[in-house]
């Protein structure tokens, strides 16, 4: 008689088909199970049409990929554990010793911090360029460049470049181009349609690259990264260099998104609408020097975005940023972070709870950019909470400067 621990191991109950809700099923699997030897030699993991072992897909994350490729208008999704990890894998795939990679000067951090510090030491070269001015770029590439980088908007100080230009620029130089289109989301432009009266895809990024932490999962409890392209030879060679880094997401982790992405674009515009209520309002305060935010008018880049974008809700996101007249030193700007109850410190954003961070933008910029008033740049990210609550809470903390 087989004992009832064995039993319960390879209990033969398999439940019925045919049962379907809102939400897709949460398959957990490092071992995938073969029928045959046969099936397990004639399986093949790189297309998704069959499983081979879990860190190269489930029904659960093959579901999140192909929802994704339908937010971004991709054909084929690589998921990351964070979105840092989706940067490194676009770098590992594509560069090699002797390589220049090309990044805007207010290109995300830590995607600047690796250039800095791995791919340096492994005989990987970088400039920045200035985003503004896509003359620098065009100047600065040369017969060693391999990839090039593009944010819209920049990251802190939300510039928003002349996307199509310098997308243009790499096209006719013949360089992958690849946008960090976490401020995007998928939502505000088309990232491989950059210009809709062309052939698809002519004028659009080659990759795009999207932390799944920000607005996807919306609940600011998850990390993952994803990278969508629309070539399959180029899908090929970055599913290659994440197979051999052994990339993964949890279960629990793709499932939170995909019960987050149904409401993302209504998500979305609440956080748009709020931070343009906001970043408006704080234009008539005198402390603030300078007030950045794509969609005002005054800001850097407002022609481009306005171009390219939705200039209703769901076109600009949830972030503003504000520079501090410089007569007040960055110990009182200190304070007035501080000061902020509703506001939490607190790095990304996405989430229902709105957030604030204090720049050292001099040690992030140099020179710094002559668009740009003096001052302490303090960055906010618009939660869910009501405008009027949140503008009261900004009027508060704003007596800590006086």
């Amino acid at each position: 008689m087989q004992d009832k621990i064995t039993g319960l191991i390879h209990h033969p109950y398999v439940p019925p088909e045919g049962f379907e809700a809102p939400q897709p099923g949460v398959f957990k699997a490092s071992t995938v199970f073969f029928p045959s030897v046969a099936a397990m030699r004639s399986r093949e993991w790189k297309d998704k049409t069959a499983y081979t072992y879990g860190l190269h897909g489930t029904p659960t994350t093959y579901a999140l990929e192909e929802r994704l490729c339908t937010l971004e208008g991709g054909l084929q999704c690589l998921l990351a554990p964070s979105g840092l990890a989706a940067l490194a894998l676009v770098a590992l795939s594509l560069l090699k010793p002797g390589d220049e990679v090309l990044m805007p000067d207010n290109v995300y951090g830590p995607n600047k911090t690796l250039a800095e510090g791995e791919l340096k030491g492994w005989g990987i070269t970088h400039q920045y360029y200035d985003p503004m001015d896509p003359a620098d770029l065009e100047s600065r590439m040369t017969d060693k460049t391999r990839l090039v980088w593009v944010e819209a908007a920049g990251s802190v100080t939300l510039e928003f470049p002349d996307l199509v230009a310098l997308v243009r620029i790499c096209k006719r130089k013949g360089v992958c181009v690849a946008l960090d289109n976490t401020w995007g989301a998928g939502l505000a432009f088309k990232p491989f349609d950059l210009l809709p009266d062309t052939e698809p895809g002519l004028l659009g990024a080659d990759i795009s690259v999207h932390a799944l932490t920000k607005y996807p999962s919306g609940g600011g409890d998850v990390l993952m990264g994803s990278v969508i392209t629309r070539d399959a030879g180029l899908h090929l060679r970055l599913k290659l260099t994440h197979m051999r880094l052994g990339l993964g997401v949890g279960a629990n982790d793709a499932e939170a998104v995909l019960r987050s992405l149904p409401s993302i674009a209504l998500r979305y515009a609440a956080h748009d609408a709020t931070a343009r209520a906001l970043a408006q309002w704080c234009q008539t305060q005198a402390q603030f020097a300078q007030v950045l935010h794509p969609a005002l008018p005054n800001s850097p880049g407002h022609g481009h975005w306005k171009a390219l974008c939705k200039n209703g809700p769901g076109g600009a996101a949830g972030l503003f940023s504000v520079l501090v007249d410089a007569r007040f030193s960055q110990d009182r700007v200190d304070v007035f972070c501080d000061a902020l109850r509703l506001f939490r410190l607190g790095y990304s954003w996405g989430g229902p709870i709105s957030l604030v961070v204090p720049y050292a933008l001099a040690s992030m910029r140099n020179p710094w950019p002559a668009h740009l008033a003096q001052g302490t740049l303090v960055r906010f990210s618009a939660g869910l909470e009501a405008i009027e609550d949140l503008q009261a809470d900004i009027a508060q903390a704003l007596k800590a400067l006086r």
